[in-house]
């Protein structure tokens, strides 16, 4: 038996940041902490969506306590701003990175980013190098980056990382899910090094029916015609719930689906690409993404 959202233990006292929190896994994974008796801050770029979800939990979770972050991965101008609202928390116990995008057109973000790099791992890391100070108030933080069966296809074309010269959107994506395990594989290394107080863990959903595909006409077809072999949205986020609250997790960990093909099932132990803990290659999208965003977390190299 894995974990599942009944594993979760009392939360009550703890605040956590969940990205991407309106639907989907992000919408699971908070309502599953508000029942738990946590404060969740639902960092979304819609605030009427925001809003929306918020109304949803409160309907199954009388007295949740709830609060809306604007947050646009897309641009980190909006980033910089989520970041500094969020310092006024009294705490955060954990941030979830769920927020992402999945074979979207080629429009790029604020600063001229290919938009699955950009907003996949770029915001990401921008957002986590930005909370680092304020998680590592709270001794047992966590970052939690939310990565993908995909990354296992990744390659990153470090010469043409902003699309300039081809754009598969398939590709791109499972290259922004390898950058996603690349950070966590770093950011544990370097957390580890400074003796810091917070903690890195990695997850993945497998395969869940959810509206992140939308951009796909062909992923919409299998989500629909497969859903029954699937996981739902809210099994989907028992990695997530894992990774963020477990007491037994493990930093540097990675946890997702214990079914067949870690598509499907509760929550436990992944597998991930060799490639996923290549030093010289997280080391190198640390120092790149530092230079595309302007934004240093300050963790020395290990």
């Amino acid at each position: 038996m894995g974990f599942t959202a009944g594993d979760v233990p009392s939360q009550q006292g703890k605040c956590f940041i969940v990205t991407g929190a309106n639907a989907g896994l992000g919408f699971a994974a908070s309502s599953v902490l508000a029942a738990r008796g946590a404060r969740v801050v639902l960092a979304c770029r819609s605030a009427d969506k925001a809003q929306a979800a918020m109304a949803r939990i409160q309907a199954d979770v009388p007295g949740a306590d709830l609060a809306f972050l604007p947050l646009d991965q897309a641009d980190l101008a909006s980033v910089r701003a989520a970041a500094e609202q969020a310092h006024t928390e009294p705490r955060i116990d954990a941030l979830i990175n769920n927020a992402g995008v999945m074979y979207p057109p080629l429009i790029r973000t604020a600063q001229g980013f290919e938009p699955q790099f950009g907003v996949n791992h770029l915001g990401t890391f921008a957002l986590t190098a930005l909370l680092l100070p304020k998680l590592a108030e709270t001794p047992g933080a966590r970052v939690v980056v939310t990565a993908s069966l995909a990354h296992r296809f990744g390659k990153i074309d470090w010469n043409d990382l902003d699309a300039h010269k081809s754009y598969k959107t398939s590709q791109r994506y499972a290259d922004s899910k390898l950058a996603n395990m690349l950070f966590l594989y770093e950011l544990d290394r370097r957390l580890r090094a400074a003796g810091s107080p917070v903690m890195a863990v990695g997850c993945h959903p497998g395969v869940a029916a959810t509206e992140l595909g939308r951009h796909s006409g062909a992923t919409q077809f299998a989500f629909r015609y497969f859903r029954r072999l699937l996981n739902t949205a809210e099994m989907g986020a028992w990695p997530a719930l894992q990774a963020a609250t477990d007491p037994v997790a493990e930093a540097g960990g990675y946890y997702g689906p214990q079914g067949f093909g870690e598509m499907r099932g509760d929550s436990g132990p992944a597998k991930r690409k060799a490639t996923a803990r290549d030093p010289q290659r997280a080391r190198r999208l640390w120092d790149v993404s530092i230079e595309k965003t302007g934004i240093d977390p300050g963790l020395p190299p290990v």
